[in-house]
């Protein structure tokens, strides 16, 4: 690999790396139609609901919704990416604080991700969203887990 195709890589795996930082700043934001736009037209998002979400108006109703009845902060670290010419896929993972329902909720997991580079950059094809946990604050995400009661006070 020559330097250009080097340097052309790196400016890939960054710009996939930037989409997902974006993607979490307007989920930080409430910015339903900005999230909707790193996505391709005919995109896919699974949440781990009953259904996909298909295409940018559908993600455009479900942000808007979901942003108008709690608040999330996703943070997102460790992606690893797989380039392809003009298409990649990828795992980003997520850490995730969010108030739902009135309550302060903790959470983590990842993203399994297509990517697709357009005139204008690259898109997400589709977003797989796997959490491991999410759970109200107060009760951690060790409850009920083998080995994770609290030990006995030393006396």
């Amino acid at each position: 690999m020559g330097m250009q195709e080097d340097i052309r890589r790196l400016m890939d795996l960054e710009a996939i790396r930037d989409l997902a930082r974006r993607y979490a700043h307007c989920v930080w934001i409430k910015d339903p139609a900005g999230a909707a736009a790193l996505f391709v037209e005919d995109c896919v998002m699974d949440t781990g609901g009953p259904d996909p979400i298909r295409g940018r108006e559908a993600l455009i109703a479900v942000y808007r919704s979901a942003f108008g009845q709690s608040d999330f902060q996703p943070f997102v670290h460790n992606h690893v990416i797989e380039l392809a010419d003009d298409q990649a896929t990828g795992v980003c993972y997520l850490d995730l604080r969010a108030t739902i329902d009135g309550r302060s909720m903790i959470g983590a997991g990842c993203y399994h991700d297509v990517y697709i580079r357009r005139p204008d950059g690259w898109k997400f094809k589709s977003r797989q969203l796997t959490l491991a946990y999410l759970v109200p604050l107060a009760e951690g995400w060790v409850r009920g887990q083998p080995g994770t009661q609290a030990a006995a006070p030393v006396k």
